[in-house]
């Protein structure tokens, strides 16, 4: 009889085939995601125009999306842990694809509200799910940085938004913009028959069968026995998912986490949704301004795949901590009107400090906190950073009515980086679970046991 411990199976595997189909499901799904992040900062012109909305009221819509996907957040991540990753990935998958695809019959900002706020509740389930998921299949020496090319999907969706609407929206019409967003419901089919299920929880319930041929496909070399016992030194154990993030000496780091997400959501979503309409402010002709969307998450996809590799390095606390500081001056600098090609660096530089440094954030917090609270824990932090979210687009909204300087309204998204920095800066690092949940090398993987 032999004792399989599951978490040195997976962070002593080498990346293949089966790794690379995990990051590429999630990439996709992520992608659409950030699809819907961007989407409705790009048609805000658009809906200006055809229903003669205020920007009040536009950000307030786009802050409702945000309560649902607040919502969606905090219930969808303890449900993963208790019921598994994969079900609830796909639920929210239907949900707001079936919403999505609505809000592009909505005839006026009631029923547009109603739909986008149903969609939310789908969106914001989606992250963490895909965050942990990705993060427990990720080689140890490699997690950052798959977690960050994953997340790169989330901006790659943003610079769709861009190169599509400077087509699709003068040419068929803003609602396009959100058919098109609703294409992962196509794929909902084959995520059930394709899309792994975490290996903890087949093992935590007793789906040996299963567990089997996961560790079959992370580790080639292993023979399946009847008899094989697994062992996971991090299951669960009873009590509230949610009380267990402050135990262990983990209160001040779980308070940290939820500030430094609080003030990236609202960096994040603040600038996604307002940032073509800033530009217009500025005189900016529209496919200008969504350029520098583009700009802004081609930044983003560098500082997700950069600092992922560096966090691997020498730390996320200190990546982290660099990205945000020097994002803060950048979004300074932007409010100052400076020429184009510095304008453009700035923008993606924007882009690195607030929706890469979020992604990395959140593959930090992926990696802190045990395997049986990994879904409660960055289902909290995003769930609580959901309330900067939907302070981002209203502050945004509330700023253009107010007609201040161009810069004031960056300097306003400037602050919150500045906060985020010194968040991170009072982690503790010591009571990071991963410390001590792998001590390397194959050797230790399989033990005979009498």
């Amino acid at each position: 009889m032999r004792n399989i411990n599951i978490a040195h199976i997976i962070e002593g595997s080498k990346f293949n085939s089966f790794h690379l189909s995990i990051l590429l499901w999630c990439i996709f799904l992520i992608l659409f995601d950030g699809f819907d992040l961007v989407v409705y900062g790009a048609v805000i012109p658009s809906l200006v125009e055809e229903w003669g909305t205020a920007p009040s009221v536009l950000g307030l819509i786009g802050s409702l999306t945000l309560v649902g996907g607040l919502i969606g957040s905090l219930f969808c991540g303890i449900l993963a842990d208790k019921v598994g990753r994969k079900k609830v990935i796909i639920s929210c998958v239907a949900l707001f694809g079936t919403f999505t695809l609505m809000t592009g019959f909505a005839q006026g900002p009631t029923d547009f509200a109603i739909y986008r706020f149903t969609a939310g509740l789908g969106l914001g389930g989606i992250p963490p799910l895909l965050v942990v998921l990705t993060s427990e299949y990720s080689p140890k020496s490699i997690k950052n940085i798959m977690v960050g090319v994953m997340f790169s999907g989330y901006s790659i969706g943003g610079i769709l938004v861009s190169l599509l609407g400077m087509k699709v929206i003068p040419d068929l019409g803003w609602q396009w913009m959100f058919f098109i967003g609703a294409i992962p419901l196509l794929s909902i089919p084959i995520l059930i028959k394709c899309l792994p299920e975490s290996l903890y929880y087949y093992v935590e319930n007793g789906e040996y069968k299963k567990a089997k041929a996961i560790v079959k496909r992370l580790d080639p070399s292993y023979v399946p026995h009847e008899h094989d016992r697994f062992k996971n030194d991090l299951k669960s154990v009873p009590g509230v998912p949610v009380v267990k993030l402050f135990e262990n000496r983990r209160g001040r780091t779980t308070i940290m986490f939820w500030i430094a997400c609080f003030m990236g959501l609202l960096m994040v979503y603040g600038l996604g949704t307002w940032l073509p309409q800033l530009m217009v402010e500025a005189g900016y002709p529209l496919k200008s301004s969504l350029l520098f969307l583009f700009s802004l998450n081609i930044g983003a996809i560098i500082g997700s795949i950069c600092g992922g590799w560096l966090a691997d390095r020498i730390g996320s606390k200190r990546v982290l901590i660099s990205l945000f500081t020097f994002g803060a001056i950048c979004l300074i600098l932007l409010g100052f009107k400076p020429g184009s090609i510095v304008l453009y660096f700035l923008v993606a530089v924007a882009g690195a400090a607030s929706i890469g440094s979020q992604n990395l954030n959140n593959a930090y917090i992926s990696t802190f906190y045990p395997t049986y609270i990994k879904s409660t824990a960055l289902g909290w932090a995003l769930g609580i950073g959901r309330f900067g979210a939907i302070l981002g687009p209203s502050i945004g909204g509330v700023l253009i009515e107010l007609k201040l300087p161009i810069y004031m309204n960056f300097i306003s998204f400037a602050i919150p980086a500045l906060i985020a920095a010194v968040a991170i800066s009072f982690i503790q690092d010591k009571y990071n679970s991963s410390r001590s949940s792998f001590n390397g090398g194959f050797q230790q993987q399989y033990k005979k046991i009498d």
